[in-house]
């Protein structure tokens, strides 16, 4: 329940900074970073926060998670009320909260990844990631479809508010969950306490290096990811370039996406793929999302523009709550942590660039959709064919362990 709030109030403030950006500024490289800012610290202090989850009490981390984000951008929102300082200060406050819950995050999901398996037993935790993916893409449905709306009416400081409020509430909310957790003991003194936090640190290192298949899976999503993120910044101008509407539809489309990966989760989860069955299967689901990806920019018709983005959302939500069971039922809880804070950097890790290209190439095309959306397709199907086809890759989307260095 406070995950589902606290989302929803997330999809709202995210709403309300890129179209205010775009009016403010009209900047794709400007939204861009804003979005990189957002991704960055996860990328850089993922395994930290995964090593932190399974030193200390994930229960707490969560909690403090929500409440300093919550503090965080209510303090920013109030500018935006009074409209204290110029333009060049309000985006300045945008980025160093972007930067923030950044940061935030990166502490944040490890522990929430984490500590799901410990709460259901094993032939539950499809079901279990699906209903926790489920409710956050139904807040993303509510925050972004809304979001638009409320943009045009009331404007980006209520959004920041209504932000601000629901991770107070999400915070109030986690007090009332019990995580089961084993810590380990206290060591004495600051420089123990460092010397066996970097340890850890590299001992989840270590395992996913030593997993061929789980390696060169995280590597082919990192791909995936950098060529996707170009879509997400792209999106307001697609609206307004392609299909000659207002911010509304951005909503629509977002809402949309976060439908079909809804439908995703739940297909998924009550009707999973067998294990001879399902590396063939997350391939295909890859590559049917990357042509998709490539046809958007032409597309000119809204009716059509959400069709392709609730599909996209269906193949992508199957694949999500595959990959993050796989991840988590070939881990032990001991390192748990570890091991999915770095699968997250990993699959993070060129997010910011992809964002950040993503804006420059807008500008240097002058928003030339077709050409962008084309090339990023044919970048993600090229690197599916040079990676998701290794043996490696579809051993471990069945399952099975694959050691090998190559």
């Amino acid at each position: 329940q406070g995950q589902l709030i606290s989302q929803v109030g997330t999809q709202a403030f995210m709403v309300g900074m890129l179209y205010w950006t775009m009016e403010a500024t009209g900047s794709a490289s400007l939204m861009g970073t804003l979005l990189m800012l957002s991704i960055l610290p996860g990328v850089i202090l993922g395994p930290f926060g995964g090593t932190l989850a399974d030193r200390y009490s994930r229960w707490w981390i969560i909690v403090l998670c929500d409440l300093v984000a919550g503090l965080a951008v209510l303090l920013v929102c109030l500018p935006f009320f009074f409209r204290w300082g110029e333009t060049k200060v309000l985006i300045a406050l945008l980025l160093a909260v972007s930067g923030t819950l950044g940061v935030i995050l990166a502490f944040f999901r490890p522990a929430v990844m984490a500590a799901i398996p410990d709460l259901v037993p094993p032939e539950r935790v499809p079901a279990a990631n699906s209903l926790n993916q489920f409710s956050l893409q139904s807040s993303v449905i509510l925050g972004q479809g809304l979001g638009g709306i409320a943009y045009s009416l009331v404007g980006a400081p209520i959004l920041f508010l209504i932000d601000g409020l629901s991770y107070l509430f999400a915070a109030g909310s986690e007090t009332f969950i019990e995580i089961p957790q084993r810590l380990r003991p206290k060591t004495s003194g600051w420089k123990d306490s460092f010397r066996a936090f970097w340890h850890d640190t590299k001992d989840g290192l270590h395992y996913v290096w030593n997993q061929a298949g789980m390696r060169n899976f995280l590597i082919l999503v990192g791909l995936v990811h950098l060529f996707v993120m170009p879509l997400v910044v792209m999106l307001p101008f697609f609206v307004e370039i392609n299909l000659r509407r207002g911010s509304e539809w951005y909503g629509f489309l977002m809402a949309g996406f976060s439908s079909g990966s809804v439908l995703g989760y739940v297909i998924a989860g009550f009707k999973p793929f067998s294990p001879h069955r399902r590396g063939v299967a997350l391939i295909l689901l890859l590559l049917s999302g990357g042509l998709l990806f490539s046809f958007l920019g032409f597309v000119h018709r809204p009716l059509l523009a959400l069709v392709l983005e609730v599909i996209m959302g269906v193949a992508l939500g199957i694949f999500n709550i595959n990959a993050i069971t796989l991840f988590q039922t070939s881990t032990s809880t001991e390192l748990r942590g570890r091991v999915m804070g770095l699968v997250m950097t990993i699959a993070m890790s060129a997010s910011p660039l992809g964002m950040f290209l993503g804006g420059v190439a807008g500008d240097l095309t002058g928003k030339n959709l077709p050409l962008i959306y084309g090339s990023c397709g044919a970048g993600i199907l090229a690197s599916i064919l040079l990676l998701g086809m290794r043996p490696s890759v579809l051993q471990f989307l069945r399952g099975k362990a694959a050691t090998e260095r190559c």
